[in-house]
């Protein structure tokens, strides 16, 4: 029996984990990752070509990396080997060159080496197999949950692509749900089970993307559906979502993320966030989370919020939320909650100001009223003679050269030189702003009479 016959047998092995059990063998079964694996991928052609190249493969857990690392073997036929780095050391690492070299000599078969983890490896294990991959004795495929380029020598990483693997979608992850329920040689398909629609979309919310998350609970809920439900002829059984809750430890919050109830729970943060109220922002952030909201989506509200309602009576507001958003991308769940909550809270005790948003709406609308006016000759740029002959540039009056960096001429199509959209609060950083934009302003309006 070879390795890949060894792992077919594994996978319908009744005793391992269901989520290992429905590992897919074939592209055709992995979903969820077209960008990385569809059709005119840079995988799908290295796979189909047989030349594979040293990869890192780089995501959150649950997305297939150690899946897809597997379906290269198998579809490549190349020799597999696969450990982690949790636990090997540099005497695994040796072994692994010694095999490498057997199956290059007696069995002409390329080495894939998997190494899950990859990021726990010190620099002296990484440097012990960097000669060997530079080589091209092994075909190094790492994977790992944290950023490569901090995790992974610089020499490893320039020989070895960068594969970014994402969070499974909400359909990808319910496509796994019903094929594990359906597949009667690995899944649950000869025990006659059905799930319940809210308990599936429970298990799809509460697995964050994570395939093997969602799998696992799968499994515990259909444990616990079987010991209360005999089988009976000819009659499914249903895995409801109190099997799923329990099986969880924690029930379905109302909450539908296509439905009403979204609305009104992003509609209550927001505003508890525009109303300065921290302790409320933070409660509807917890029930978005904890129900399975998109974590990015709640940051991308908080980068709107930033400038919408915060704007310049505190600049660094839009900054923090940015940077929130990138935190959690870095960590993920549950570490990267905390970065969310830190600037629901900064945002909810910031300074507020809505001018930012009135100003861009005044000007957006006197475009669309007044349409394409013509730009003043003064300030356009004049490259060639023939422009500046046309008065292109002439008459402009460079700020720098003036007191405080400030000169006094119009900027705006003469139709509506003098029109304003932009009047800051007296709040915050505005203020300041406030004072200046009047000094200005006000020397304007004089030079004019």
């Amino acid at each position: 029996m070879d390795l890949f016959d060894y792992q077919a047998a594994e996978s319908t092995d009744p005793q391992r984990p269901l989520a290992e059990r429905m590992r897919p063998h074939r592209l055709a079964d992995l979903f969820g990752q077209d960008a990385v694996t569809g059709m005119g991928s840079l995988i799908r052609y290295a796979i189909e070509n047989d030349r594979i190249f040293s990869m890192i493969l780089w995501g959150p857990p649950g997305c297939g990396k150690t899946t897809l690392a597997r379906i290269i073997a198998r579809e490549t036929r190349s020799h597999f080997l696969h450990f982690s780095a949790v636990l090997a050391g540099v005497k695994q690492i040796r072994e692994v060159i010694d095999e490498a070299k057997k199956q290059q000599q007696f069995q002409r078969k390329r080495t894939i080496l998997f190494v899950d983890e990859i990021h726990r490896f010190n620099k002296a294990q990484q440097d012990a197999f960097l000669h060997h991959v530079e080589s091209g004795l092994i075909t190094l495929i790492g994977a790992t949950t944290e950023n490569p380029s901090f995790e992974v020598i610089s020499p490893l990483l320039s020989r070895c692509r960068v594969i970014t693997l994402g969070l499974l979608g909400e359909d990808a992850v319910g496509r796994v749900l019903d094929r594990a329920i359906e597949d009667e040689k690995a899944g649950l398909g000869d025990m006659n089970f059905c799930l319940a629609a809210d308990a599936r979309d429970h298990l799809i919310r509460i697995s964050s993307g994570d395939a093997r998350s969602a799998l696992n609970s799968l499994e515990v809920a259909a444990t616990l559906a079987m010991a209360e439900s005999p089988p009976k002829p000819s009659t499914r059984r249903m895995i409801a979502l109190d099997h799923v809750e329990r099986a969880l430890q924690k029930k379905a919050l109302l909450y539908d993320k296509g439905g009403d109830e979204h609305f009104n729970v992003i509609s209550a943060f927001h505003k508890s966030l525009r109303g300065s109220d921290p302790d409320a922002a933070l409660y509807w952030l917890a029930r978005m989370l904890e129900a399975g909201e998109d974590p990015l989506y709640v940051a991308r509200r908080m980068v709107r919020f930033a400038s919408e309602d915060v704007g310049n009576a505190d600049p660094f507001a839009l900054r923090l939320a940015l940077g929130a958003m990138e935190a959690f991308r870095f960590l993920g769940h549950p570490e990267g909650d905390l970065a969310l909550a830190q600037a629901a809270a900064y945002l909810a005790t910031a300074p507020k100001s809505n001018s930012i948003y009135k100003a861009w709406n005044m000007a957006g609308q006197t475009v669309r009223d007044k349409g394409p006016l013509p730009v003043p000759l003064h300030i356009r740029n004049a490259p060639t003679g023939l422009m500046k002959d046309l008065g292109y540039g002439q008459g402009y009056r460079y700020a720098h050269d003036f007191k405080d960096g400030y000169a006094v001429q119009d900027y705006l199509p003469d139709a509506i030189a003098d029109s304003l959209f932009y009047f800051p609060t007296d709040r915050g950083y505005e203020k300041m702003i406030a004072e200046r934009l009047k000094k200005w302003r006000t020397l304007k309006e004089k030079t004019k009479k």
